[in-house]
C-alpha cells in the first residue's frame, strides 16, 4: 500500500467486507506489530497503532502508516498492491517506484562509452542564447556526469556518438502486414534526431480545400500541434534506461506514436488526462525546457485530448501509444497516389482541365471552356473521363457546387 499510494491502513480483527470479528489481545500485541513493522519494512516507517472497541465490546487494531521513500520492501521483497492482493513487484514496476521516489536512472547510471562529444547539443543550446565555455564545464552544468565524474547514460543519449536510432516506419495500408519505407534518424544527438523525425512527419502533411461553404476552408491532414506534443512527450518521458527509442508509425489512415515505460508509478489515468506532469527523466526535462521543447505546465496531454479525445491514448503497463487519425485520405496513401505513368497517360486537354480546376475548383464547364480555349463538348467529355479515373469529384449542386481534387494534386 505504501508503494502504491504512499499510505495505508491495516486492520486486525476485521474481515475484508468490513465486518468486525474481534482480535484476541495480549499485553504485547501492539508492541509485536510495531516491532515487526520496524524490523522488516525498509526504509523504516513509524506506524500509528490504536486498539479500538465496537459498541458490542469487540476489540480490533487499526494501524496507519505513511511514507514517501518508495520503493518499500517487506522481509527483503518488494510488493505492489493490486485490488485487495499483494503482488511481487515486477522489474519494470520496481524501476518506476525508484523513478517516482526521485531516482533518475539515465543520470545516475554511467554510460558504456566515455569518449563522448557534444558539438550538436551545444550548437542547439547556443542557438537559444546559452553560453558554453568548454565541454567539461558544460557537462557538469547540464548534469551529464555521474557523481563520480563519469559520463552518464543521458550524456551518451545526447552525444554526437549516440547509438540510438529513432525509426519512422510507413505502411501502405491500415496494418503492419507490409512496410513501404523505413527511415532512421540516428548516430547523432537524440534531440536532433527527434527534430528530424518531426520534420519528416510534417513533410507528409497536406491540406484539403473545402469550398462547400461561403468561405474557403483549409483542412489539414492532422493536427500538427497535437502530434508535436505527443512526439516530444514520447521522447522526453520514454523509459531510456534500456536505450530503446520511441517510434512513429505512419499508416494510410492514421499516425501512431509509441513510447516505452507506460505511466509513471502512482500516476492515475485520470490525473494523466488532466495534465498532471511527473517527469520520468528529470535532468533530461531541464534540457528540453532550455530548448523550448517542453514546459512544466502539463498542457501537452490536454492539447491532444482536446483535439482527439481520450480515445487517442492506449495505455498499458509498459507502453503508451497515441493514435492520431487523418481528417481525410491523403494523396500518398495506398490506392490514392498517382504514378508518373498514370499522369503521362492523360491527354493534354485533360491535364489542362485538371490544372484549371486546381486553380478554380468552383469553375463550371462553360468557364473552363473559356479558360482553356476548348469547346464545351470537349470539356464535358474530358471532365467525365477525369471523374471516371478518380481524379476529380463533383460536390454540391450544379449551380453552387465545386470540383474536389482526389488525385494528382
Amino acid at each position: 500500500m505504501l508503494n502504491k499510494s504512499g499510505r495505508g491502513t491495516l486492520y486486525f480483527g476485521v474481515m475484508n467486507d468490513g465486518e468486525v470479528v474481534g482480535q484476541q489481545m495480549g499485553k504485547d500485541t501492539e508492541r509485536t506489530i510495531s516491532d515487526a513493522i520496524h524490523n522488516f519494512i525498509e526504509p523504516a516507517i513509524i506506524p500509528t497503532i490504536e486498539t479500538k472497541t465496537t459498541p458490542e465490546g469487540l476489540e480490533y487494531i487499526e494501524v496507519d502508516v505513511e511514507g514517501t521513500d518508495s520503493p518499500y520492501s517487506a522481509y527483503g521483497l518488494y510488493y505492489a498492491r493490486s485490488a485487495d492482493q499483494d503482488k511481487k513487484a515486477t522489474r519494470e514496476a520496481l524501476k518506476k517506484m525508484f523513478v517516482g521516489s526521485g531516482f533518475d536512472f539515465i543520470r545516475e547510471s554511467a554510460a558504456f562509452r566515455q569518449d563522448l562529444h557534444f558539438t550538436q547539443l551545444i550548437s542547439l543550446l547556443v542557438s537559444k542564447g546559452y553560453h558554453v565555455s568548454n565541454e567539461k564545464t558544460f557537462a557538469k552544468n547540464e548534469r551529464l556526469l555521474t557523481d563520480d565524474g563519469r559520463y552518464n547514460q543521458m550524456a551518451e543519449l545526447l552525444s554526437d556518438e549516440s547509438d540510438v536510432s529513432i525509426k519512422v516506419a510507413r505502411f501502405p495500408g491500415k496494418d503492419k502486414a507490409s512496410i513501404s519505407q523505413r527511415t532512421e534518424f540516428g548516430n547523432k544527438c537524440m534531440i536532433l534526431a527527434m527534430q528530424q523525425a518531426m520534420d519528416y512527419v510534417q513533410s507528409i502533411d497536406e491540406t484539403n480545400v473545402d469550398m462547400s461553404g461561403p468561405q474557403r476552408k483549409d483542412i489539414p491532414l492532422f493536427d500538427f500541434a497535437a502530434f508535436r506534443e505527443a512526439w516530444v512527450n514520447a521522447c522526453l518521458h520514454n523509459s531510456w534506461h534500456d536505450l530503446t527509442p520511441p517510434a512513429i508509425y505512419i499508416f494510410s489512415d492514421r499516425l501512431e506514436i509509441v513510447s516505452y515505460g507506460g505511466l509513471p508509478f502512482g500516476l492515475s489515468e485520470e490525473a494523466f488526462y488532466q495534465g498532471d506532469s511527473r517527469p520520468v527523466n528529470k535532468a533530461l526535462q531541464t534540457i528540453f525546457t532550455q530548448l523550448d521543447y517542453a514546459e512544466q505546465t502539463g498542457h501537452g496531454v490536454p492539447i491532444i485530448v482536446g483535439a482527439y479525445g481520450r480515445k487517442a491514448f492506449t495505455i498499458s503497463e509498459n507502453f503508451l501509444t497515441v493514435t492520431i487519425p487523418y481528417a481525410f485520405t491523403p494523396e500518398w496513401a495506398s490506392g490514392s497516389s498517382v504514378s508518373e505513368e498514370t499522369m503521362l497517360s492523360l491527354t493534354e486537354t485533360q491535364k489542362k482541365i485538371l490544372d484549371c480546376i486546381k486553380r478554380n475548383p468552383k469553375a463550371n464547364a462553360e468557364e473552363i471552356s473559356k479558360m482553356i480555349g476548348m469547346s464545351l463538348s470537349t470539356v464535358k467529355k474530358s471532365t467525365a473521363k477525369l471523374a471516371e479515373l478518380g481524379f476529380i469529384t463533383r460536390k454540391g449542386s450544379r449551380r453552387n457546387g465545386y470540383w474536389s481534387i482526389e488525385r494528382g494534386k
